[in-house]
């Protein structure tokens, strides 16, 4: 059994209690999502992410991502294709973020 089915999620698939997140159940949530490997860089992503919502209360933006994790827009696009700042909260264990459809 994976770790993933223990797991309370909402209908969206983001975690309904972030203390759940650990970094087993992030490299399970990147598969689902159709990433088989998390590099270096992705972490550096997730790492920035967590950090942030600790601090800030909020899964961060996709402008506070490339600012604050300094990726360029086009990078995070190709680290997490298909709208990255839902995929990087999706992934980091936090909520949706704000203004993501």
């Amino acid at each position: 059994m994976s770790a993933l089915e223990t797991i309370e999620r909402n209908e969206e698939g983001f975690l309904v209690h972030p203390a759940d997140w650990t970094k087993e159940l992030a490299v399970e949530i990147a598969q689902e999502e159709g990433l088989d490997e998390l590099s270096e860089a992705h972490w550096k992503v997730i790492e920035f992410a967590r950090a942030n919502a600790e601090s800030s209360g909020a899964s961060p933006t996709l402008r506070q991502i490339t600012n604050g994790a300094g990726v360029p827009t086009k990078e995070l696009f190709k680290l997490f294709p298909k709208g990255p700042a839902k995929k990087v909260a999706k992934i980091s264990g936090l909520g949706k973020p704000e203004g993501c459809v």
